[in-house]
């Protein structure tokens, strides 16, 4: 079935200059049909996308690079991350700007605030979302792509897990981690670090790798957290695996994909932590308290036991990772 971007070009709504199109905000699913791959680069954010991408034989880059003819956005579902991508798509061409979105990610709550700042042509609603140009504008007073240093000290950056403040699942598993990690230790779906800094401050830590798929996210990290045990990978948490087993995975991991909850991605995280680990590693988890991962907990580790009660998350520490079930 043909997307609602490549619809809209084919329809002649919306339209490209000659030139280089930098793409800001794609996905793996993304509409790129009518982009020429010859003259588009992608800028990637998500490790998973960019492999996707680049497998698809776009050129996805990590870096802005020079100025582009045009740029096409493919709204997140974060406001202020929609900000910051259209503050610098504006930043990189001053010629159009194609915005794509869907309703469940505020694409008209968008497309109104842009018209109070630019010259902005009439929407084309398809498929439960819009399409628009986007000429002139000013966009240097939205938020940055970049991290920035928030008043409580930490880095983060727009659209990333938890970027209003500490997550209340992650100050929680921080708390209650013991005072003695011992070995080296992998922090699964790392964030912008507030789990990694809580797991340096206990005693014994030798290494400490931190597994983000969000390279925005992982850059924050890199700046809160100043210590050489510290390495930084940018990855999906779910088939990423360490040269050697460790002997701790710590992990808050997502439940979401979009809009709607998602326990797989939990479970998979839970998988990949028992790949992982050495045969009497240790597993510390914590998950909203609807979430079901017992059994699939269960499948992969001997000893699981569920620490202090709390109203609102589960907190769990499994041990000694069962072998892996061929076939």
């Amino acid at each position: 079935m043909t997307g609602r971007l490549s619809l809209a070009f084919e329809r002649g709504i919306v339209a490209l200059p000659e030139g280089e199109v930098l793409v800001i905000g794609a996905v793996a699913d993304s509409d790129l049909a009518a982009l020429d791959k010859s003259r588009t680069r992608i800028l990637w954010r998500y490790h998973d996308a960019h492999l996707a991408l680049a497998n698809a034989g776009w050129n996805s880059v990590s870096k802005i690079g020079g100025p582009a003819g045009s740029v096409v956005v493919f709204a997140p579902r974060a406001r202020d991350a929609q900000r910051a991508y259209l503050r610098l798509a504006r930043e990189m061409t001053e010629g159009p700007i194609i915005v794509d979105g869907p309703k469940t990610h505020g694409i008209d709550s968008l497309y109104r605030e842009l018209r109070d700042r630019a010259d902005v042509s009439e929407a084309w609603s398809k498929s439960h979302g819009k399409v628009f140009t986007v000429s002139g504008g000013d966009f240097s007073d939205w938020p940055d792509v970049h991290p920035s240093r928030h008043p409580d000290g930490w880095w983060r950056a727009p659209g990333v897990f938890a970027a209003d403040g500490i997550d209340k699942a992650s100050a929680l598993l921080a708390k209650e981690l013991p005072r003695t990690l011992a070995g080296t230790v992998v922090d699964l779906g790392a964030g912008w670090g507030y789990l990694s800094r809580a797991i340096l401050e206990r005693d014994g830590v030798e290494s400490l790798t931190l597994v983000e798929n969000d390279k925005t996210a992982l850059r924050a990290a890199q700046r809160n957290i100043d210590d050489d045990r510290a390495v930084f990978v940018c990855a999906d948490a779910r088939t990423w695996r360490p040269k050697t087993p460790v002997d701790h995975v710590v992990t808050n991991p997502p439940f979401h994909s979009g809009r709607a909850a998602d326990p797989d991605l939990g479970r998979a995280f839970i998988r990949a932590a028992a790949e992982m680990l050495k045969p009497k590693g240790a597993l510390w988890l914590v998950a909203n308290r609807h979430l079901p991962y017992e059994t699939t907990l269960e499948d992969a580790f001997r000893n699981v036991q569920t620490l202090t009660p709390n109203p609102s998350f589960k907190l769990f520490h499994a041990t000694s990772p069962k072998p892996r079930r061929k076939g």
